[in-house]
């Protein structure tokens, strides 16, 4: 009789802690370019797109094209390590200038927080931003940076505020999924 009880217990136990690591990706599949050594999960529904120039990869909703994320490789200047770039705070403010919101792009950046996340031997920053555009409308970017080979690696999520009401804890697993070789 005792065996039979913790038998139930064990089964209800592995079945929820396996339903919970099933949700944190569920709705995701996996983008993996070994050869830049890098991935990331992205939503179910979305599709590779020409990048043009700048971005290594972009995929989008089929549904809503205007939710993106991508990929940038930029050069790190020294070979310096994302913490000798400089604090969370300090490189998602740099991000918001140089990359989300440029000078004479018409968008404003507020960064809403910075945070710093160790995965193994790597270092990577995640940013939230809310981002005006210059028709008053207002999106939301998540963020993902980590330095690895001499290259500043970004992951760049963009999204409608309405879909972001909708799908945050989707796109924070999203941007929390990005890894670098």
């Amino acid at each position: 009789m005792l065996k039979r009880i913790a038998a139930i217990i064990l089964l209800v136990l592995t079945v929820t802690v396996t339903s919970c690591a099933a949700s944190a990706t569920a709705g995701l599949q996996p983008y993996v370019d070994s050869y830049k050594g890098y991935q990331f999960l992205y939503p179910n529904g979305w599709t590779q797109v020409n990048a043009g120039k700048g971005p290594d990869v972009v995929f989008h909703d089929l549904i809503n094209q205007m939710d993106n994320v991508s990929v940038v490789i930029s050069p790190v200047p020294n070979g310096k390590t994302l913490a000798e770039l400089g604090t969370p705070s300090e490189v998602g403010y740099k991000l918001s200038k140089n990359a989300i919101a440029p000078a004479g792009s018409g968008r404003e950046a507020e960064l809403l927080s910075a945070e710093s996340l160790e995965k193994g031997d790597k270092s990577y920053y995640i940013f939230e931003y809310d981002v005006k555009l210059a028709n008053d409308v207002h999106r939301h970017n998540l963020a993902s940076v980590a330095v690895s080979r001499g290259k500043l690696f970004t992951l760049n999520l963009s999204t409608t505020e309405n879909s972001w009401q909708k799908r945050a804890y989707q796109f924070n697993n999203v941007v929390k999924s990005f890894s670098v070789n």
